[in-house]
């Protein structure tokens, strides 16, 4: 019998009691501060948090990015210290524990316990629940403009409280279990990141070399660049893919191009390579590779146009922007089609142990995060009381 079903047995042996969250917690909804009014964003000090903060650093945070005047505080009220932004809308699925006063965007709730469950609930213990309420709000979305929660059934939803020895017990597995799987996992990214170098050292020297038989040609005689079309959102539930500059975004029903690299030709993903399989739309921000010498195979074009630095080649200015010029100038080594195939062979391999998500490293990652996931579930699941 392990610690946790010792403790279970001793405090709560006819299962764990369930509250609804709106009875556990105070929920707000966070908001964006006038941008127009620099009053109340010039040299503030009240943290004020954005999907950004948990990308960049993490889920427990005590510093934002972005900083707001009290002048913007509304009613002078903020989120207390220790309580939980779990996002309801637009990008849903994340959450974080704040451990200062702080405010939000509008695109989380905050969570904070009300006073008679404050010596009922650890918030670390809530913080690794909500990693189960995420889910629940990934599968309970209403659609309009954007994905929201159903705030309805977000209030409803059934939290546990149990005794707090093994809400206890339990922080203390996970804490270690979570320290463990980072310290893993940051030793498979940068084996990872090794391999990604090697791969990138290998690819250079198999693409730029002389040699007898070998032509040196611009890009612009091998591609023919022409950018995307159409600069809606893609439709859900259409047949064919859909390119923009950061790769697959949804799917279309009409299609402009078939098995041929894109390119991302503005904004913050301007100079990205992505290959495009099969029939696919791209829209006006990518660039479609379209082959046009029959002496390059198309593959051992693409790594051709993986080999160029097009992202800092861009245009600077309010975005950046590769122009067409950028595309069709570098020049290129072209070995006879025999040779072509053989590096091709060389480096399709040595790309999927480094990037197919299937295989490699980038796998191994993958099985841990789940591997992780499914303990936590396991440890956060309770036989409810009667």
């Amino acid at each position: 019998m392990s610690r946790i079903d010792e403790l279970i047995n001793k405090h709560c042996p006819d299962g764990v009691v369930y509250k609804g969250l709106q009875e556990i917690f105070e929920t707000k909804n966070g908001y964006t501060p006038s941008k127009s009014n620099k009053i109340f964003w010039i040299d503030g000090t009240v943290p004020w948090f954005r999907m950004d903060d948990i990308r960049k650093n993490g889920t427990i945070l005590s510093e934002s990015l972005q900083q707001i005047t009290k002048e913007a505080v509304k009613g002078g009220r903020l989120f207390p210290a220790n309580s939980i932004i779990i996002a309801t809308s637009a990008t849903i699925g994340e959450h974080a524990l704040i451990t200062v006063p702080h405010l939000s965007n509008q695109r989380f709730t905050s969570l904070s316990l009300k006073p008679e469950f404050s010596t009922k609930l650890d918030m670390r213990f809530v913080y690794y629940y909500c990693f189960v309420l995420d889910n629940w709000c990934l599968a309970n979305t209403e659609k309009s403009s954007f994905s929201s929660v159903n705030m309805v059934g977000f209030k409803r939803f059934k939290f546990p409280v149990p005794p707090l020895p093994v809400q206890q017990e339990i922080i203390d597995i996970l804490d270690k279990f979570t320290m463990l799987e980072a310290e893993l996992e940051a030793e498979l990214e940068a084996e990872l990141e090794a391999r990604q170098q090697q791969y990138t050292h290998y690819r250079d020297e198999l693409l730029r070399f002389d040699g007898e038989g070998v032509k040196k040609i611009p890009l612009g005689d091998i591609y023919d660049f022409q950018y995307g079309t159409g600069n809606t959102i893609p439709k859900i539930g259409g047949e064919y893919s859909v390119y923009g500059s950061n790769g697959i975004v949804g799917s279309h029903n009409e299609y402009n191009s078939e098995n041929s690299p894109v390119i991302g030709h503005i904004g913050a993903y301007a100079g990205i390579v992505n290959w495009g399989k099969g029939k696919h739309f791209v829209t006006y921000n990518g660039v479609i590779c379209r082959m046009k010498s029959e002496e390059v195979i198309s593959q051992y074009g693409y790594y051709l146009l993986l080999l160029q630095d097009f992202r800092s080649k861009a245009n600077s200015g309010s975005q950046p922007f590769v122009s067409y010029h950028i595309l069709q100038a570098p020049i290129v080594s072209i070995p006879p089609l025999e040779e072509q195939e053989r590096i091709v062979e060389i480096l399709d391999k040595f790309d999927a142990l480094v990037n197919d998500i299937s295989n490699g490293l980038p796998a191994e990652i993958t099985a841990r995060r789940q591997q992780y996931e499914y303990y936590r579930n396991k440890l956060l699941t309770f036989k409810e009381a009667a």
